[in-house]
């Protein structure tokens, strides 16, 4: 009778270990197995939040089948005490696993609502934009000029969030006294700065975090341009009529103010190095504005003769050569093209109307490009 009994309780064991088995094999599967989420989601987690509360969270909005599962399975791969504070972007399918993953690797959140603070060479400007899951694009939620004074609300109720993230977007072609302008107007860094040196800027976007300093952004951008001069440089034409890596800064400032083509950058860059070679003037209006603003802000009119016979160290209608200094901060591609020119006959070019350039390799079709500029001038002005 004991041993009947005995056998009968050792084989509901195997069978309980069976089903056992089978259930955690089930729940793996299931961990591992595709997601229901239909499309991607943003997930916030908030600081102090714990897995509990995030599995009621992805289970509302359908991204789990499970929430017991899901943290069991996070507690399972011992990954419960890592859960991280931010905005995670879930893509469509994830299963719970993938879940788990992003919600504790850390790093930068890869969705939510971003600040921009825009460098521009006309304007500065600060957007508050959102990552709309769906699409994967920003979507914008507002925009000021801040050197007016304007603060729409949502953009203090935006800083409130724990999980915003902020940027500084700088575009090529802007002063050093503008990004110093525009940085003292983030009210999100701290510390004072003093003007960088002309073209040592890097133009980029920078992620920056509430309470850097100015300077540790500066810093930043002074490093990448760094870097870029001396790649720049070291590829290098042999025939390129520079002296030096501050030769390069200078005329890639002179490209990047000319060029409102980017595909023109070779061959404008190839104008200025032949005129070099030649031992001609540049004669660039960009470089006697540079001199009358000194890089504060832009001049806002048409240059008057007066002015360009003016004599400052950069009115290159005056002088030699190159002025003494950048004239604003060229990019990545500007300095590649002054490094590398297009092999070209090119020493005129003017506006043909297009927002590109007419090109000439003599006087005489640097005129007749001219004649017609001043044609379409006159035919806007009419209208």
């Amino acid at each position: 009778m004991w041993r009947h009994i005995a056998s009968n309780a050792i084989t509901m064991m195997i069978v309980v270990v069976f089903l056992l088995g089978g259930v955690i094999l089930f729940g793996q599967s299931q961990y591992t197995a595709e997601g229901p989420l239909g499309a991607p989601i943003c997930l916030r987690v908030e600081p102090g939040s714990n897995m509990s509360r995030v599995s009621k969270d992805l289970e509302s909005q359908g991204a789990i089948s499970s929430g017991t599962l899901f943290r069991l399975g996070a507690e399972y791969s011992d990954k419960s005490s890592s859960l991280k504070a931010g905005s995670f972007l879930v893509p469509a399918g994830a299963s719970m696993e993938d879940i788990t993953e992003i919600v504790t690797r850390g790093g930068a959140n890869t969705c939510g609502t971003e600040i921009v603070y825009r460098v521009g060479v006309t304007r500065q400007s600060v957007q508050v934009r959102e990552l709309d899951p769906a699409t994967g694009r920003f979507v914008e939620v507002a925009v000021f000029d801040p050197s007016k004074g304007e603060t729409p609300d949502v953009y203090a109720q935006t800083k409130a969030q724990s999980d915003t993230r902020y940027r500084i977007a700088m575009a090529e072609g802007v002063t050093s006294w503008q990004v110093m302008d525009a940085l003292n107007n983030v009210d999100v860094l701290s510390g004072e700065i003093e003007r960088p040196e002309e073209g040592a800027l890097a133009p980029d976007s920078y992620e920056v975090r509430a309470g850097d300093t100015r300077a540790s952004v500066i810093a930043r951008m002074e490093e990448a341009q760094r870097v870029l001069l001396a790649a720049a440089w070291e590829s290098r034409a042999d025939d390129v009529p520079l002296l030096s890596p501050q030769d390069m800064l200078i005329l890639a400032s002179i490209i990047e103010k000319e060029t409102g083509v980017p595909e023109e950058r070779g061959q404008v860059a190839s104008v200025f190095a032949n005129r070099l070679k030649r031992g001609m003037r540049l004669q660039t209006d960009p470089t006697v504005i540079y001199g009358i603003t000194q890089g504060e802000g832009v001049l806002g009119r048409g240059l008057r003769q007066s002015e360009l016979r003016r004599e400052t160290p950069w009115n290159t209608y005056v002088i030699s050569g190159l002025p003494p200094t950048p004239i604003a901060n060229p990019g990545r591609a500007s300095l590649e093209a002054a490094a590398s020119p297009d092999t070209t006959e090119y020493v005129f070019f003017v506006a043909d109307g297009t927002g590109g350039h007419a090109f000439a390799t003599t006087l005489a079709e640097h005129n007749q490009n001219v004649a017609q500029w001043r044609k379409i001038e006159a035919e806007r002005a009419n209208q």
